[in-house]
């Protein structure tokens, strides 16, 4: 380790090339890191979190597909008008 500690030091990208212990040790350090976070975030969505019950699932998807087709029925009128008063507006100035 001397020599590479030798060649760390004079090379122009200082860190480089270098087998020391410390970034081993600080590698170790984020694996264990991570290993805590998943830890952590599986507790939290196991025993944390609220998760709704299928009938309230069910309600809710069934809310949103209403309000979807709803919306998109909205957009489909709302062009048809604008698509027949454009037809109009050309066969004015036509």
């Amino acid at each position: 380790t001397g020599i590479a500690q030798l060649a760390e030091h004079w090379s122009p990208k200082p860190g480089v090339g270098s087998s020391s212990l410390s970034s081993r040790a600080k590698s170790c350090k984020n694996m264990n890191s991570i290993i805590t976070y998943c830890k952590e975030s599986y507790d939290e969505l196991v025993h944390k979190v609220t998760w709704p019950t299928s009938k309230e699932l069910t309600s809710q998807a069934v809310l949103v597909l209403s309000a979807s087709i709803i919306i998109a029925l909205l957009v489909f009128l709302v062009d048809t008008a604008f698509e027949e008063l454009m037809k109009l507006v050309y066969s004015l100035f036509n």
